[in-house]
């Protein structure tokens, strides 16, 4: 039954966003067939409860989020308790795609958004979830220097719910340096393009761009290694991993249950099926992930055991 429960949703849903993507609708229709995915969101969300930690991956679906990540949090929030029900999400673009707006809509939390452009804050600001809900969304460009004085000055202090940082670049050297909130998830993109084993991540640039680091877009964030080790510095542990092999989920460790267990590397560590190489001239080339690496194999990244660049093909990438 929820099989055909699970089929019938994803059948629902993949006709909506062909419809959203070839029709130009009026505002107020497409505001019901975006109630209409939440609610899809709301259905899917109640068949996670009760699934072990092995299986937390089976928990995935998506309704707002770039892959899987909506059912993972609804997992982690029904197995792990919250106090405050507050978010912060940076790198969120316009919003429509994010990892915490199923949070919002389905679960009434409150929350700051970041994003470095004025254009997509200002988007936000008129998307009528901005007057439906608690949320602020900021205009600021994140640097290690300035993130917690923006969390500050913006409310947000010591025992939150969720933290998820995706800025496509210096991710290490921005979570390493926030100490003014204690999440109780954290939610942080990583490279599989680095491998599993080698602490590494992009050098710290207060203006690091993706790509205008290197021209392919494939250079950015750190390893998964290099995250798990800074994650039991601060005192979290690793207890998921999205299949497409990009997020990675931790869990404050005074939290931990027996539903919500700390895992290794090896049992989240995907490589990821994305293919987003670009060439020089700009155009993507569709190249599979032993060629992307192979690509990339004379930029130089940041090594962390080493404190210093070194070039992709010097190191052990398993």
């Amino acid at each position: 039954m929820i099989n055909k429960l699970k089929k019938m949703i994803n059948k629902l849903k993949k006709m909506i966003n062909k419809l959203k993507k070839i029709i130009s609708f009026p505002s107020n229709v497409l505001q019901k067939l975006i109630l209409i995915q939440e609610a899809l969101g709301r259905i899917e969300s109640r068949q996670v409860v009760g699934r072990g930690n092995d299986k937390i991956h089976n928990s995935e679906f998506r309704v707002f989020s770039q892959w899987g990540e909506d059912g993972i949090i609804q997992f982690l929030i029904k197995n792990v308790k919250i106090k405050n029900k507050i978010f912060v999400e940076f790198g969120v673009e316009n919003y429509l795609q994010s990892n915490t707006r199923f949070l919002v809509v389905s679960n009434n939390w409150s929350g700051l958004v970041i994003d470095g452009s004025s254009k997509n804050i200002e988007y936000i600001k008129r998307d009528s979830i901005y007057w439906a809900h608690n949320l602020k969304a900021v205009c600021r460009f994140i640097t290690k220097d300035n993130i917690n004085e923006i969390l500050l000055k913006n409310g947000i202090t010591d025992d939150i719910g969720i933290l998820s940082i995706d800025i496509d670049g210096n991710d290490y050297w921005v979570w390493e340096s926030i100490n003014c909130i204690s999440p109780r998830i954290v939610i942080c993109e990583y490279n599989s393009i680095f491998g599993k084993k080698v602490k590494v991540t992009t050098p710290y640039r207060d203006d690091f761009v993706r790509n205008k680091y290197h021209f392919s877009n494939t250079v950015y964030g750190a390893s998964i290694a290099s995250l798990v080790s800074l994650a039991k510095t601060k005192g979290y542990s690793l207890v998921a991993g999205n299949s497409s092999g990009n997020n990675i989920f931790f869990v404050r460790e005074d939290l931990l249950t027996s539903e919500v267990k700390e895992v290794g590397i090896d049992q989240v560590y995907q490589t990821s099926k994305f293919r987003e190489y670009f060439n020089k001239k700009g155009s993507l080339t569709f190249d599979d992930f032993e060629q992307r690496r192979k690509n990339i194999e004379n930029v130089k990244i940041f090594d962390l055991d080493a404190k210093s660049l070194i070039k992709l093909k010097d190191l052990e990438l398993v």
